[in-house]
């Protein structure tokens, strides 16, 4: 099974991009391709942008990578209780693409934050919307207090219950 696997973060030390690098390790049978939102950054979306550029290829791209995976998994920072900018505005050009943005992948969604609620209000939106972008979510799941949780010198999370959990979501993919 081919997977494709994101932070939907931009930041260089992501602990949204650690945790989906972690949780598709769980997938031991699966080729994981793990994306970086920094290599398709694109101009501010708007219909003026659009109108100029067209089709951005970076956007062509991502939604290439998609095409061509059997599942993906995603980790959502969340940023003031929403998307971050970076992923939301790569969303916002490729749904103009295709606004099958998932193209009827199988999908586990992830979050994870400093704090006690993990990113669960983004993680919320993301599995609430990406049935209408044509993705089907097979778990989701929020991994609370990151930095309590996750041994970042070993990368994996060390707290046996949520473990447990992320195991049991990730194996809802296959």
């Amino acid at each position: 099974m081919k997977i494709v696997a994101f932070a939907a973060s931009s930041s260089k030390k992501s602990i949204n991009k650690k945790l989906v690098t972690y949780a598709s390790s769980l997938l031991e049978s699966s080729c994981v391709d793990i994306l970086d939102l920094n290599d398709y950054e694109l101009p501010l979306f708007s219909e003026d942008k659009e109108s100029e550029l067209g089709k951005p290829a970076l956007a062509q791209d991502f939604l290439q990578k998609i095409a061509d995976c059997d599942a993906l998994v995603i980790s959502f920072a969340e940023h003031n209780g929403s998307y971050s900018a970076a992923y939301k505005n790569l969303f916002d050009w490729c749904s103009r693409i295709n606004p099958k943005v998932f193209q009827n992948k199988s999908m586990v969604l992830l979050s994870t934050s400093p704090g006690a609620r993990g990113g669960a209000g983004v993680l919320a939106q993301a599995v609430n919307s990406a049935p209408f972008f044509a993705g089907e979510v097979k778990a989701s799941y929020s991994v609370p207090s990151f930095y309590e949780n996750f041994d970042m010198e070993n990368s994996c999370i060390n707290n046996e219950e949520i473990k447990f959990s992320l195991q049991s979501a990730m194996a809802k993919l296959i």
